[in-house]
């Protein structure tokens, strides 16, 4: 077996549990690929056609939204930003959105990577979108691949695909054994029976009523015959007509006196039960009634597993059943199709030296082979594409500009050097013995993101305080561990082999956000790969606080790959196990997640409610407003001030609260919480509290000085019983800049929607329809 070089590859299509035959060749190529090549990571990206999507399997990533065009621009930011090596397109017209399938187009023309397409329609006469969807996908694709020799003259011919960009790889089709269909047909009730099979999805096109019209006379010569009907109503069909196409079919059976030996099976079969009703069949037909059906899944199937075969002259019949490897009958003729079955039937030694020449071709089709022939295509496209590489670029369509005061960040330059932002400082001086840690260059990572995002600052120098934090990250990172390390000695020595779990979970936040919401390209290919590389440890963490802070990443990421399954599935597992920790630990006077409240208390609600909010789930996000009402009450005293948990001692159930020491990054967590409820219950309250809490860096708190030094946005370290740390380490700077930063991006929101609404207003007095 060959070395295969491509280490991802990414197919676009439809994937089972849908019903239709692109879903199951997808299905079954993934398959193959990954069997013969386990050291490729192979991945699916299905269109969706409801909106509640489908069961997929763990290898589906991401899913696109049929009509949803912005669906496939993510699509196609999600491919590039993950290192996908090379991309395969199921192509068929009917499964993408747009007129003829166009919206595909806007995610090939966005994808950096080589792209093969596999076409399962060419059509000869085409309609003007039909024409200029194919001849896009011709140009953008590095490769095509077709299923007969017929299509390769058609895209020569007719679309003017050059000969040398068109590959013929024929149809997988399952490694069975030649065997006596007897020894199937006791599983079936026909033992002793002649057995006509058709099997796929139903539709009008596919001609069956014309093998029944056929079966009164077949069964004058051999009156154990049966017909099989394979297969459930295409679920389109089915939407569109419900089972009309079936009752007409079974009426006819009736008007001819054949019921009896007519036998639906209405169920989309596994490939296992497949393979014993082909091994069962004695003749397989396919009366489809569209001469230009290039490729058609279920005849190769037959053919390939060695049954005699009878046909109508649709292209990729009059191929595969060249050489007398079956029958052609003209379309919609029920004699000659009679005829065809009797001759057969009566003609033992012609019907099985049909059935031993379709069996040796299908040698060269089954999924083995045929996975083997796409890796050999793909190694020599992406040689190809290393020769002449394509220039792409991921852009982000909906840019924020504000137009809002600069800040002070002069404590944050003076606390950041070439390795990143050091986590001490004596009074304002950075303090080199304490080194460095992944916490606070996480938290100047969530920083930057809000300062480009709100458009303050220097450009260059927040892209550069931005670039040192996340190398800072990327360095941290043990690949070994899949954990990210957090304290750094000033001599660049890392003092650990894997931090905290809150420290991983903080960094996955940061990474969130930076994918999430960041423009900068470098940036965001960086996060994401730093993402998706150490998301999996927090499946094994047992921190709800680290839960909390993934949350809140995985939050932001899902903001830019919203149809991300993999990411989905651990959102999900990790709000099911902070609910879980509610629902034991919480009382009606302790609505908590712990039997205890230590720091960054009100990051356990925000990350509930956010969850809650982007599943869906009423339970989750009232939990989340719950306990954080409840903490806000139990931080304002009767004093009116906001009073945060003190971190010498925390706050066990039944015991003193701390009061003291009081830490800025209670208030930062605090005030957060409280604008993303604000966000999602659009309660006003919510952002008052928030305000208040504010007050607290300001002076409003209980020794009534100000921690921060608005000159430089330093901030002290924390308030003690009768005095104020003057130190003014990075986690306190940032905390203060943080909730800044989160209060002027909600003010601005709401300016926003007021001039909105102001605007509304004047168009309805002056008689003019906000809408036209």
């Amino acid at each position: 077996m060959q070395k295969f070089q491509i280490g991802k590859i990414a197919v676009i299509g439809t994937y089972m549990p849908r019903q239709c035959g692109v879903a199951t060749f997808t299905t079954d190529f993934c398959e193959a690929l990954s069997a013969q090549y386990p050291e490729a990571a192979i991945c699916a990206i299905p269109v969706n056609d409801t909106s509640e999507g489908y069961p997929y399997p763990a290898r589906v990533e991401f899913e696109i939204a049929e009509r949803d065009i912005e669906s496939y621009r993510q699509a196609a930011d999600y491919l590039n930003i993950n290192r996908v090596d090379l991309v395969v397109l199921q192509h068929e017209y009917g499964i993408f959105g747009g007129p003829s399938g166009s919206y595909i187009l806007e995610l090939l023309r966005e994808l950096r990577m080589p792209i093969v397409t596999v076409l399962h329609t060419v059509l000869d006469e085409p309609d003007r979108n039909q024409r200029k969807v194919l001849d896009e996908i011709a140009r953008l694709s590095d490769r095509l691949v077709v299923m007969s020799h017929h299509a390769l003259d058609v895209l020569h011919d007719l679309y003017l695909v050059p000969r040398e960009k068109v590959s013929y790889i024929p149809h997988g089709i399952p490694d069975v054994p030649f065997v006596d269909p007897n020894f199937y047909k006791d599983e079936f009730d026909a033992a002793g029976k002649v057995v006509l099979l058709t099997f796929g999805l139903l539709s009008p096109n596919k001609g069956i009523e014309h093998v029944i019209a056929a079966m009164p006379t077949i069964l004058k010569r051999y009156p154990d015959a049966l017909y099989f009907v394979l297969g459930a109503t295409h679920p389109h069909v089915r939407r569109r007509d419900g089972e009309a196409y079936r009752l007409m079919l079974q009426r006819l059976a009736r008007e001819h006196g054949v019921e009896h030996a007519v036998v639906f099976y209405n169920q989309f079969v596994r490939l296992d039960k497949l393979v014993e009703f082909i091994g069962a069949t004695d003749i397989y037909v396919t009366p489809y009634l569209n001469r230009e059906q290039i490729v058609s899944g279920t005849l190769a199937y037959a053919v390939g597993t060695g049954k005699a075969v009878i046909s109508t002259p649709y292209w990729h019949a009059e191929e595969l059943l060249g050489e007398g490897r079956g029958v052609v009958v003209p379309f919609r003729d029920s004699a000659a199709i009679a005829e065809q079955v009797i001759w057969l039937l009566d003609h033992d030694a012609e019907r099985h030296a049909m059935r031993k020449r379709g069996y040796e071709l299908g040698r060269e089709m089954t999924w083995s082979q045929v996975a083997r022939c796409y890796m050999s295509l793909f190694d020599q496209v992406r040689e190809q594409r290393l020769l002449v590489p394509q220039a792409g670029s991921i852009s982000r369509r909906l840019l924020r500009a504000h137009s809002l005061p600069p800040l002070s960040l002069s404590h944050l330059r003076r606390m950041t050097d070439d390795t990143g932002l050091l986590q001490h400082a004596t009074f304002s001086v950075p303090n080199y013995g304490e080194g460095y840690s992944i916490d606070d260059n996480a938290r100047g990572l969530i920083a930057t993101v809000l300062l480009e995002e709100l458009g303050l600052g220097s450009p260059e120098e927040i892209a550069a305080l931005a670039g040192r934090y996340l190398a800072f990250t990327a360095h941290a990172f043990n690949e070994d561990a899949g954990r990210f390390r957090n304290l750094l000695s000033f001599d660049r020595r890392w003092l650990e082999d894997v931090g905290s779990e809150d420290s991983h979970g903080r960094t996955l936040w940061a990474l969130g956000m930076v994918i999430g919401r960041s423009i900068d390209e470098g940036h965001v290919g960086l996060a994401s790969l730093l993402f998706n590389r150490a998301l999996p440890a927090v499946t094994e963490f047992t921190a709800p606080r680290a839960w909390s802070f993934a949350l809140l990443g995985i939050h932001e990421y899902l903001k830019r790959f919203a149809s991300d399954r993999g990411v989905q599935r651990v959102r999900d597992d990790l709000a099911d196990r902070l609910m879980q920790a509610f629902n034991v630990n919480s009382a009606q006077d302790w609505p908590w997640f712990e039997d205890i409240l230590t720091y960054d208390n009100a990051t356990l609600p925000r990350a509930l409610l956010l969850a809650g909010a982007d599943m869906n789930n009423a339970a989750y996000t009232g939990a989340g407003v719950t306990a954080l009402a409840w903490l806000m009450e139990l931080q304002f005293g009767e004093e009116g001030h906001f009073i945060p948990i003190g971190c010498h001692g925390f706050y066990r159930r039944g015991e003193e609260r701390a009061r003291f020491d009081q830490q800025p990054i209670e208030a930062y967590a605090t005030i957060a919480a409280c604008l993303t409820a604000f966000r999602e219950t659009e309660d006003i309250d919510w952002h008052v509290r928030a305000q208040a809490v504010f007050d607290w860096f300001l002076g409003r708190n209980d020794l009534g000085v100000s921690l921060v030094d608005p000159a430089t946005g330093a901030c002290y370290d924390g308030l003690q019983p009768d005095w104020v740390n003057q130190n003014q380490g990075a986690e306190s700077a940032l905390a203060f800049l943080l909730a800044l930063l989160e209060l002027r991006a909600t003010e601005a929101e709401l300016l926003a929607e007021e001039t909105a609404r102001e605007a509304e207003r004047l168009m309805l007095a002056n008689g003019v329809s906000a809408h036209a």
